[in-house]
């Protein structure tokens, strides 16, 4: 026994001691690609000596003789911080996942090579303005002047990650920034998904049923729409969803997700500050780290500040000395879906609207890890790519003898996007800005901008021309052969809505309908916000004039416009009715419930426990209401729908005819349906948090999920890359906090303002910003996560382009300067 203890104890010391030596050995390894902050470097590439002085937040502010060396400076400073998240966004958009991760990426792979993102942007560069291509060419050098640092073996091959998924690092090239804003466009764009879902429920719907269902947003009605069916009436009716596609990388959210923001700005008239104020919190994903980066840049024409995309040479929102601006999801509808039919006697061919014609076709090879290559057959039609069969739910809406294809204003090879973002930097008011934008194509925005004296807003990005008779008004996917439903160019962009010096003083979008024209010139018939608009015309217009806090209040604001308006709705019939429960029986849980939300003011805050109880309540009740009529298809009905709740209690044109279950014998009343939702809600409170309603809090179920996509499904590595964090708001307040609606935590937030921003003209170094996480994407920097606190708390630091506040506080100064010559 002795004996056999020495041996144990033995080993698992020995054990120990190799885990720790282990640990070790990872940790330096990994350290290595730490950057050094101060140092002085000779890189080749630049005219004079440049600094790039971070501040202690580690933001660069960084200062050069030339444009072109700032844009040099910045390339340098991602690559340094963000060197894993540049060469995957690079990757994505390229097509070339899978020789890092193999089989698990091959759908996101075929997704891109099929709508040749790349491509495009390769041939974009020769459009752009020889600025733009200078700043392009001068940033890609500068990325590549990092990673000839790493390549000669003193920066630990420039990313921890890179010791996981080792694979060479191609040199950056000025189509890469392209590939990147185009690959946003993908992301942000929701119009797609959005006319599969309409497609497929409206084969299982009668039409004031769908309209109850996926209504249009308040104000004027629109004609009639045909049925799907009646497009095409081999269509499948009952047909199984594609599976959901969860890898991280994948590019193409749910329509749910496809992009959000709050922008808003207030004149003179409206600012107690004397000058113009603008606020702006765009809205993605979350992840670790962030897609955002913070950037200063002191061009000639002054210094601007902001967020950035690593991989991109832009300050996507942010200021400079005389003008601010900020963007916002349009939710533009700037895609159409095309069924083609395909030739029965050839399959070589499609048929337009003057015959048949052949589809033009390229073989593309898509390398694979640990897998054989695959070699896809890409094909084009004259309204744009084939989709992929297997995605998008396209097999339940696909008639026999047809491909689907994508009209989509970011598959231009002609795309002055990121000339229309240099030029705005650049501008010093508002007409120089809206100047610029025309120039945008895709992303669609509303940019937010102000000068010093005045605000203004305008919808920016490639507005298409649709033909009046277009079968299905853009709603649907339409026969690809019928010349009405072709688009006819683009409007020209002079002509996109736009807001200049607006009477009340104060401008703003929460992603809501923006106006009500006829179509063609509509915008859009979905758009992403009906509820937080409402809050915000509230605090807007609950003072006479604003400051940077009242800015601030609202951009942090975690009041439930829904919630208030909701409850007093499908709680009607239930407040304070029948007689006190025993305890531990499911009425009396019902009555503690009913209590705690009578008493509420609709505040999502994480301590609480009735936001809880609400959003457990509606998500049960829109389950009952749609389960009998969708079957499958609810599935896809993951977030509630506002108006659809409203139509339904209201009984707006019949919409109580939802709360009768079909398939029951008795008839069923929206009372019954609600009561029956809430005690639903309970049930799954209970297993889920337990019973003990008055302990919940909301921020244990609305725990912001930071992850990291490469990492942050890895065993132990997940606890040291991932970030969670307790957090208020809701999917329809203005601090937005947009739960997944999926899996066992359908109430974690997973999207929501990756950045905020707050401009004052009248005192602009007081302007502030923070992001979601921190500057870099190294887990082992005390910069990964840095910022992440101060913004679950709601708190901002200073936005100065005061060089010595900058270098007061600096963590470190990189010096660059001239390679010198060789002898």
């Amino acid at each position: 026994m002795v004996f056999a203890f020495r041996w144990l104890l033995r080993i698992a010391t020995g054990l120990f001691v190799f885990g720790v030596a282990a640990f070790a050995l990872a940790y330096y390894f990994a350290s290595r690609s730490l950057p050094d902050y101060d140092g002085t470097y000779e890189v080749a590439g630049i005219d004079a000596p440049v600094e790039i002085v971070r501040d202690n937040s580690n933001v660069p502010h960084i200062f050069g003789a030339t444009d072109p060396d700032v844009f040099y400076a910045l390339g340098y400073a991602h690559a340094q911080d963000r060197l894993w998240q540049m060469t995957i966004l690079r990757r994505t958009a390229q097509g070339r996942l899978s020789e890092l991760f193999g089989e698990r990426t091959l759908q996101t792979d075929t997704l891109l090579r099929r709508l040749d993102l790349y491509n495009l942007s390769v041939r974009s560069v020769q459009v752009q303005d020889a600025a733009t291509r200078s700043a392009l060419e001068a940033y890609a050098d500068g990325v590549n002047a990092w990673l000839g640092q790493v390549n000669e073996g003193a920066r630990g091959r420039g990313a921890p990650e890179m010791w996981l998924f080792s694979h060479p690092i191609a040199p950056w090239q000025p189509a890469d920034s392209i590939a990147i804003v185009k690959l946003m466009a993908l992301q942000l764009s929701g119009h797609l998904r959005q006319e599969v879902l309409r497609a497929r429920a409206s084969r299982l719907l009668e039409d004031d049923w769908l309209e109850d269902l996926m209504p249009n947003a308040p104000g004027r009605g629109i004609a009639a729409l045909p049925r799907y069916g009646a497009l095409f009436p081999d269509s499948p009716r009952y047909a199984a969803s594609d599976p959901e596609i969860t890898d991280p990388y994948y590019p193409v959210p749910p329509a749910d997700f496809a992009g959000a923001s709050n922008a808003w700005a207030a004149g003179i008239s409206r600012s107690a500050t004397g000058s113009t104020l603008l606020a702006n919190d765009p809205h993605l994903g979350l992840s670790a780290p962030s897609i955002f980066y913070l950037a200063r840049l002191e061009l000639q024409s002054g210094g601007v500040i902001g967020a950035t995309i690593p991989g991109v040479p832009l300050v996507l929102s942010g200021r400079s000395a005389d003008l601010g601006w900020g963007i916002t999801s349009a939710y533009l509808d700037d895609a159409d879906l095309h069924m083609e039919e395909v030739n029965p006697a050839d399959a070589t061919e499609y048929r337009t609207p003057d015959g048949w014609a052949e589809f033009e076709t390229r073989d593309s090879i898509v390398l694979v890890k640990d897998g054989p290559a695959r070699t896809l057959r890409l094909s084009w039609t004259e309204n744009g790519p084939v989709l992929p069969p297997d995605q998008f739910d396209l097999s339940a809406i696909r008639p026999p003898g047809h491909v689907t294809t994508l009209n989509w204003t970011a598959l231009s090879d002609a795309d002055t996007t990121m000339s229309a973002g240099i030029a705005l930097m650049r501008a010093h008011n508002i007409e120089e800005a809206l100047e610029a934008s025309h120039q945008f194509v895709a992303p669609a925005q509303m940019l937010t901008v102000a000068d010093r004296n005045r605000i203004a807003m305008r919808l920016i990005g490639a507005m298409p021309r649709r033909d009046p008779g277009h079968q299905s008004l853009g709603r649907l996917p339409t026969p690809g052969y019928v010349a009405e439903n072709r688009w006819q160019g683009m409007f020209p962009p002079e002509e996109n809505p736009e807001w200049i010096e607006p009477e009340g003083g104060i401008l703003g979008h929460t992603n809501n309908k923006i106006l009500n024209a006829p179509f063609p010139r509509h915008v859009s018939y979905w758009w992403g916000d009906s509820q937080r608009v409402q809050r915000w015309r509230r605090l807007m217009q609950s003072r006479e004039v604003h400051t940077r806090e009242s800015f601030m209040e609202a951009q942090l604001d975690t009041v439930s416009y829904t919630a208030q308006s909701l409850l007093a709705l499908i709680g009607a019939d239930l407040w304070y009715t029948g007689e006190s429960a025993p305890e531990g029986t499911p009425e009396r849980q019902r009555q503690i419930a009913l209590q705690l939300l009578a008493d509420w003011n609709g505040e999502m805050n994480e301590h609480l426990p009735e936001p809880l109880i609400y959003a457990a309540w509606l998500r049960a009740l829109q389950d009952r209401l749609i389960r009998d009529e969708l079957g499958p298809l609810a599935e896809e009905y993951i977030h509630v729908e506002p108006l659809f709740i409203e139509r339904v209690f209201r009984d707006i044109g019949g919409a109580s005819r939802w709360c009768d279950v079909q398939q029951s014998a008795p008839v069923e009343s929206c009372t019954d349906i609600s009561r029956q939702a809430l005690d639903d809600a309970l049930v799954w409170i209970g297993e889920t948090y337990g019973d003990d309603l008055q302990t919940l809090r909301w921020g244990d179920a609305h725990q912001a999920k930071h992850d990291h996509q490469a990492l942050g499904s890895l065993a132990v590595l997940r606890w040291f890359v991932n970030i969670r964090q307790s957090t208020s708001g809701g999917d329809f307040t203005l601090m937005r906090g947009q739960t997944s609606g999926i899996g066992d935590e359908p109430f974690s937030n997973v999207h929501a303002a990756v950045y905020r921003g707050i401009y004052d003209f009248a005192d602009p170094d007081s302007s502030v910003f923070v992001t979601s996480t921190g500057q870099s994407g190294h887990p082992l920097s005390r910069y990964y996560d840095d910022l992440g606190e101060l913004w679950r708390r709601g708190e901002y630091i200073p936005m100065s382009l005061d060089p010595a506040l900058a270098r007061g506080g600096a963590v470190g100064i990189t010096e660059l300067l001239p390679e010198t010559p060789a002898d």
